[in-house]
């Protein structure tokens, strides 16, 4: 069952890049339905699920140790061709695989029968001794954060009916509040009378076009700190990337969208996730 509505996900090795990775993936995942959360091993809380790099001997080890204490959904990770026939999300780790790989772990976890574990090869030449796992980092978010974070707003603008019909499809599973403007003087109206954490801008557009969009949305100075403006666009030359950062944005993404570059700006820009950025700025 989980936990003030979200899953506890206990990590269990995985290098620091895929780490950090995760720390992102877990300011998004809490904010599903169902939600999950990374595990706190200093918490009273047990773990509702496993997250295990099953190449690491160390988190294999770990995690039959404690797959013998009592057995839970767990999700597995290897690369390509290093599962010992077991089912498991093949790096390189992505962001939508991984997050419907954690539904479907507990959306099934009444009718299905503890992970199986076969003989796993090592094949790295390191050995690791049991207990060395890597500190995981603090729950990301307690339930009251997750409360708070759900009335987060954001703006799309495009004229393409098709984009703001995919836009909402993409975000939607995170409860983010969306609303839509179709050119860019209602996008500019929209923004003077409600605060927004992201606006995701067409540039081509009937009338004024999104570089100038951006540059007015920037000139409000609450605006800077509070909301991100990231350009979503066919223009992909690096002049028009270099328009887009003069106008201030602060990322230029370009169509078709990458669903994991699109799900890790989503992150990126999470009120929670910038006041950490800050803090991390002024140490």
């Amino acid at each position: 069952m989980p936990h003030n509505d979200h899953y506890l996900v206990d990590v269990i090795g995985f290098n620091p890049t895929e780490r950090a990775m995760l720390t992102s993936v877990f300011a998004l995942a809490a904010r599903r339905d169902p939600g999950f959360v990374q595990y706190d091993p200093v918490s009273a809380a047990a773990p509702d699920l496993y997250l295990v790099d099953i190449e690491d001997p160390a988190a294999l080890g770990e995690f039959r140790a404690l797959n013998r204490r009592g057995s839970l959904p767990a999700v597995l990770v290897a690369s390509p061709g290093h599962g010992g026939g077991q089912d498991v999300i093949e790096r390189p780790l992505q962001w939508a695989s991984l997050l419907q790989a954690l539904e479907d772990a507990v959306v099934g976890e009444d009718e299905t029968m503890p992970v199986p574990l076969e003989p796993f090869r090592d094949t790295s030449s390191s050995r690791h001794g049991f207990g060395n796992r890597p500190t995981a980092p603090g729950q990301l978010l307690d339930s009251s954060g997750i409360k708070r974070a759900l009335g987060d707003t954001v703006l799309v603008v495009d004229d393409n009916a098709t984009v703001r019909m995919f836009m909402q499809a993409k975000l939607a599973p995170f409860k983010f509040e969306i609303d839509f403007a179709e050119n860019g003087e209602e996008a500019v109206g929209l923004t003077g009378n409600r605060e927004y954490a992201c606006v995701f801008l067409d540039v081509v557009m009937p009338g004024i076009d999104g570089y100038q969009v951006c540059k007015l949305i920037k000139a409000n100075k609450q605006a800077i700190k509070k909301t991100a403006v990231v350009m979503l666009t066919s223009r992909s030359s690096p002049f028009d990337k270099l328009r887009g950062s003069l106008a201030g944005c602060d990322e230029y993404l370009t169509k078709p969208l990458d669903e994991d570059r699109l799900l890790e700006v989503i992150a990126k820009f999470l009120p929670s996730s910038r006041k950490r950025s800050g803090r991390s700025q002024h140490r």
